[in-house]
């Protein structure tokens, strides 16, 4: 079988090299440095090969790294030719995607600048809500693309990941551990009430908001303990705690409108591959 190397992970490899340092790459490629750490880890496991060594602060490319560079080049100025060329004058209308409160903070804006590189032409509508409100909008033919949550044995999941507790440990020692949600309907608020209840422990809703950055703001003033995935606090740590009941998976999911034009179909891809490495 052939092996596939995804564009985003060669379109980050060549931002490392051009800016020098991780630091200012993510900021070239819209993401965080540990994302762009986990991008990079990902594509020596695809080849196989170490493509960076460092020298103190600066990172250094070995053999590999400079073999696989020029193709890299290459293959991106190839890529994006070819799909501006597929796409051109190809929009009938603007591209709208929805996505949920996570995706939205540290995917989205990476994701719509690249794209608008490519299609300086395209006019983008984007909505912020919950996964089921989303499929409802994709389904009345409102939305082209969304990005959300599911079950983890969902058919259409692309990334299943682990939900974990975030906040101070020492809130889950409380007689009543106090809790951060968002609004009903949220599967993380749901997984973390039946965890709770089904382990006999007792607990109050400390927290309760609509803002995604609300709740982070809760957590780190230490309100409550959240439910969610290792993207709401990407540079912290899940609590530790041997109090805490144990969380369920959870899928990430991309759905797309059975009729989207080629350039919004690549915009759902570019995605999904970004959505695999966070």
């Amino acid at each position: 079988m052939a092996l596939n190397l995804p564009t985003t992970l060669l379109r980050s490899f060549v931002a490392i090299v051009d800016a020098g340092t991780m630091l200012r790459a993510a900021d070239r490629v819209f993401v965080t440095q540990s994302a762009l750490s986990l991008q990079i880890k990902r594509l020596e496991e695809l080849v196989q090969q170490s493509l960076f060594t460092r020298d103190g602060r600066k990172l250094a490319l070995t053999r590999s790294g400079q073999i696989l560079l020029d193709y890299a080049r290459r293959v991106l100025s190839l890529h994006d030719e070819a799909i501006a060329a597929i796409s051109s004058g190809s929009f009938s209308g603007p591209v709208r995607i929805g996505t949920v409160q996570d995706f939205a903070d540290t995917l989205l804006t990476g994701l719509l600048a690249q794209f608008a590189e490519l299609h300086s032409d395209a006019q983008i509508f984007v909505r912020i809500a919950g996964t089921a409100d989303l499929q409802a909008m994709l389904e009345r033919n409102q939305l082209d693309i969304i990005l959300g949550f599911a079950a983890s044995d969902d058919p259409t999941a692309i990334r299943v990941a682990p939900m974990n507790w975030f906040g101070n440990a020492a809130l889950a020692t409380q007689p009543v551990i106090p809790v951060a949600v968002l609004e009903k309907p949220c599967r993380f608020r749901e997984a973390a009430i039946a965890s709770l209840e089904a382990a006999g422990l007792r607990y109050r809703l400390a927290v309760e908001s609509p803002n995604l950055s609300a709740l982070r703001a809760a957590v780190d003033a230490g309100l409550g303990l959240t439910c969610r995935t290792h993207i709401f606090l990407r540079d912290a740590e899940p609590t530790a705690s041997e109090v805490l009941p144990a969380l369920p998976n959870i899928a990430c999911i991309i759905g797309t409108s059975p009729d989207v034009d080629a350039p919004t179909a690549h915009l759902a891809e570019l995605a999904a591959e970004v959505i695999r490495t966070l």
